[in-house]
């Protein structure tokens, strides 16, 4: 009897030796699992949008505008108040997020060839296919150059195409049998890459979205997917803030007599018009919107959402009729201001952020959320850091703004920006300069550059300007 019980005590101690066992490995196989899901590289998809000013954002404060799965990425994601394009012009713009550059360094824009191989090669496209990330390209490159298929494992250019003055622009892009919105059409090659990606690597995927670019050739100006129809019916958009006639004869004729008041013409100089453009432009950043919501649905159906980061900006910002004018090219904030987001879901915690934050810090943070060395060239700074509670570009007091491209619709101008005060010219009349006062003057309407109480801030901020411009002329790759 005493030897049946020590045996059943024995084997009693034994199960429960090997119950604290089992749990003891479970854990460490948790704990491993867990490391081992944390150092694993993320994947990365970079949203880019074209033509979408800052505040063309329902996050941004914007009461009329729907973009609810834009708004849910800022909410809980890392929102920038103030991000701008060091360019505010679509080709020297994207030139800029490729290489980490501004433009007087890089030298591209629209008129000269082909980007030079040397930044090109130094690209983020190129570096992060050769870091070993499976890569795709979806929509409008915007950038010449003969061999784009080269930068990317998954690749298709395409944009509004030219040849069709009307909504054909848009729609010629087919899906099956059926001809879609570019918007669409960009969105499920998104998908389509998501869901054919290799499991055993991690994805760099760049969206960009031709919308809510206007069609230029079509009377009509802008066309939207059909879900966005009903949006803004039963609303009259207000008028723009500075559209008094006075803000536009401010400007000096080249201004007056160029393409921002042409396309302006185009867009908004009648009410109908104005309200027809205003709501296009705003139905067209909703059908974004959609293709986003559907693109994080696949992420969760492929089981990959948390650990999909996703970066979201506007290539430059756009007129909306300030001023009685259109497009972006100009120095005034409407030009160079643009929405930007980083959604981390492996680090979550919403934060708004004040500090400056550049179109040229796209491709170094990119490298820094990829855990790949950034190029020493690059004169980007990584806005990785805000996602773990740093603040990395706080010191950053200024930055140089310009449109370099001489055009004759165009005028090329120049300048410099603070926290403060911004001061630009115009490179063919180097005699008329600006200068605003940004804490009292938001919306720049006094132009203190003949203002000979403010003649020393002025000399201040041109030597500024001029110092850091020689100092990017020096930077350039042979």
């Amino acid at each position: 009897m005493d030897f049946s019980l020590d045996l059943i005590n024995r084997i009693s101690r034994f199960f429960r030796l090997a119950r604290q066992v089992g749990l003891l490995l479970i854990l460490v196989f948790s704990i491993s699992y867990k490391l081992k899901a944390q150092s694993k590289k993320p994947n990365i998809i970079f949203i880019l949008t074209d033509d979408q000013r800052w505040d063309a954002l329902g996050y941004a404060g914007n009461k009329i505008i729907q973009t609810p799965e834009m708004d849910k990425l800022a909410s809980e994601g890392i929102y920038f108040k103030n991000a701008f394009v060091t360019t505010p012009i679509c080709a020297a713009s994207r030139a800029s997020i490729l290489t980490g550059m501004y433009e007087r360094t890089h030298g591209y824009t629209f008129g000269q060839g082909q980007i030079k191989q040397p930044y090109i090669a130094n690209s983020y496209p190129s570096l992060m296919k050769e870091s070993g990330y499976y890569t795709g390209f979806f929509g409008k490159f915007g950038v010449q150059y003969d061999k784009v298929s080269d930068l990317f494992d998954k690749v298709e250019v395409y944009d509004r195409n030219g040849k069709y003055p009307d909504r054909r622009g848009y729609y010629y892009k087919t899906l099956g049998a059926d001809t879609v919105h570019l918007t669409r059409y960009t969105g499920q090659k998104g998908i389509d890459f998501i869901e054919n990606a290799p499991k055993d690597l991690p994805f760099c995927l760049s969206l960009s979205f031709s919308a809510p670019h206007a069609h230029d050739p079509a009377a009509d100006q802008y066309f939207w997917q059909n879900e966005m129809n009903a949006l803004y019916d039963n609303i009259t958009i207000a008028p723009p803030l500075l559209s008094d006639l006075h803000y536009f004869e401010a400007q000096p004729n080249y201004v007056r007599d160029g393409e921002n008041r042409t396309r302006w013409k185009w867009r908004y100089d009648t009410p109908d018009k104005y309200q027809h453009s205003v709501k296009g432009y705003y139905r067209m950043i909703g059908g974004i919107d959609l293709e986003i919501s559907r693109i994080r649905k696949a992420l969760e159906k492929s089981g990959i959402a948390d650990n999909t980061i996703i970066i979201l900006m506007g290539d430059n910002g756009y007129f909306l009729g300030e001023r009685q004018l259109a497009g972006k090219w100009l120095m005034y904030e409407n030009s160079i201001r643009v929405p930007l987001i980083i959604y981390d879901p492996r680090n979550p915690g919403h934060r708004d952020i004040e500090d400056i934050a550049l179109n040229i810090d796209v491709a170094p943070t990119i490298f820094d959320f990829a855990g790949i060395e950034v190029p020493l060239e690059w004169q980007g700074r990584t806005l990785a850091p805000f996602v773990n509670g740093e603040n990395p570009v706080f010191d950053r007091k200024s930055f140089i703004t310009e449109h370099l491209w001489e055009v004759d619709i165009i005028p090329p101008s120049e300048g410099i920006r603070t926290n403060e005060w911004k001061y630009f010219r115009y490179r063919n009349d180097p005699g008329h300069e600006e200068l605003y006062d940004l804490v009292s003057d938001p919306l720049e309407t006094n132009n203190l550059g003949k203002d000979q109480s403010h003649a020393k801030k002025l000399v201040e901020m041109r030597d500024r300007f001029e110092s850091m411009a020689k100092d990017l002329e020096t930077k350039k790759l042979n």
